[in-house]
């Protein structure tokens, strides 16, 4: 882990100036993704270990091909440095050259950014995307530099050997899908589903109908129970865009463009928060994070990031006994939400550790 973290400090003191020079392709990749794929374990100038200019099935290439056992365990594509990795044609091309390769992973980079996609996934080629992950303190903000190794270190050597990226693929991307189906058994249930539940109960008296009724109100309160949607008064401005009045706020807003990874961590904290106080608790969504509160007491501030979740705390940093090194006390920081304890949560095993403290501040603030 020392020399990943050396390798992203000594890359983020080139990262400004070669952005303006507007460094292209080739450059990006000799100054920026070679010396990070060294320090993650895969040796760029052996070819058994990592081959360049990958043939595929088109006649082109991928740029590098990791491998493992002499067999290619991902696809890697860079583009130059200040590539937003936004195109969907070069998202497909990775993508479709990893599935016909029968590779199970790819990465689409600028160098800073690292898109990691689950090829194998059956969805449309942007909704692969497991997770990404940044150089650039400015994109990783509140992160350690540490958990940023951390996020790196989940494509290294060693972890693809270990099965590390398949095993969080799996887990990240199964939830995602016994979500949806669950949300289309209790919305739609189907007869079978019914009978089960009404002999299951052993009350005749209770018709199918009313049965069908329940699963839709307690899916309803279990998966989702918001707050009515917030609209945002003037204009806001942002570097990217100008926000248009009258806006709503909503939970497709905070999610669009995440990473299934964030997706399913927010699905995870949003349920754990509301089931706190399933009657009490409300939820309201705001320009740039989400609110949870107990009556008139904020509790919890979740701030939706492309690397993790940002959670804020109403609690006193030096009331904590041993804070975990995802902790940090905010209180003379300048910061988005309530509270002046912040998480960075960037996978489940991060969540379920953070969740006493969660718990704390809900119990803190009744």
């Amino acid at each position: 882990m020392d020399a990943i973290i050396k390798c992203i400090e000594t890359l983020r003191m080139k990262l400004d100036k070669h952005r303006k020079d507007g460094l292209k392709e080739y450059p990006t990749r000799t100054i920026f993704i070679d010396p990070l794929l060294q320090a993650l374990g895969w040796d760029v100038r052996d070819p058994e270990e990592v081959e360049l200019e990958y043939p595929t099935i088109d006649g082109k290439s991928v740029d590098y091909a990791p491998k493992i056992n002499r067999k290619p365990v991902m696809f890697i594509e860079a583009k130059s440095l200040n590539d937003p990795l936004t195109d969907v044609k070069s998202i497909t091309q990775v993508v479709g050259y990893a599935v016909n390769a029968g590779v199970e992973w790819c990465i689409l980079t600028n160098g800073v950014t690292y898109k990691v996609y689950r090829s194998t996934v059956k969805a449309e080629a942007p909704d692969k995307l497991l997770f990404e992950i940044s150089l650039d303190p400015k994109e990783t903000e509140g992160m350690t530099i540490q958990q940023v190794a951390e996020q790196f270190a989940r494509f290294s050597r060693d972890a693809m050997a270990k099965g590390l990226l398949d095993e969080i693929g799996e887990q990240i991307f199964t939830t995602g899908k016994v979500r949806k189906a669950l949300d289309k058994l209790f919305m739609n249930p189907p007869n079978t589903l019914i009978r089960l539940i009404r002999s299951t109960i052993g009350d005749d008296s209770i018709k199918p109908t009313q049965v069908k009724e329940a699963l839709k109100r307690l899916w309803a309160q279990t998966s989702e129970v918001d707050a009515a949607p917030t609209y945002r008064i003037g204009v806001e401005f942002a570097p990217e865009k100008t926000k248009v009045i009258g806006e709503e706020y909503t939970e497709e807003y905070h999610l669009k463009g995440k990473p299934l990874e964030v997706v399913e961590l927010f699905k995870t904290i949003d349920k754990f928060c509301r089931e706190l106080g399933p009657t009490a608790v409300q939820k309201k969504y705001l320009a740039t994070y989400v609110r949870y509160t107990h009556g008139k007491n904020i509790f919890c501030c979740v701030h939706l990031q492309k690397s993790g979740l940002r959670v804020l705390l109403k609690l006193t940093y030096s009331d904590l006994e041993n804070p975990p090194e995802y902790v940090r006390d905010v209180s003379n920081i300048g910061h988005l939400g309530v509270g002046d304890v912040e998480l960075v949560i960037d996978s489940l095993q991060r969540f379920e550790s953070a969740k006493s403290l969660i718990q704390k501040s809900f119990e803190s603030n009744k």
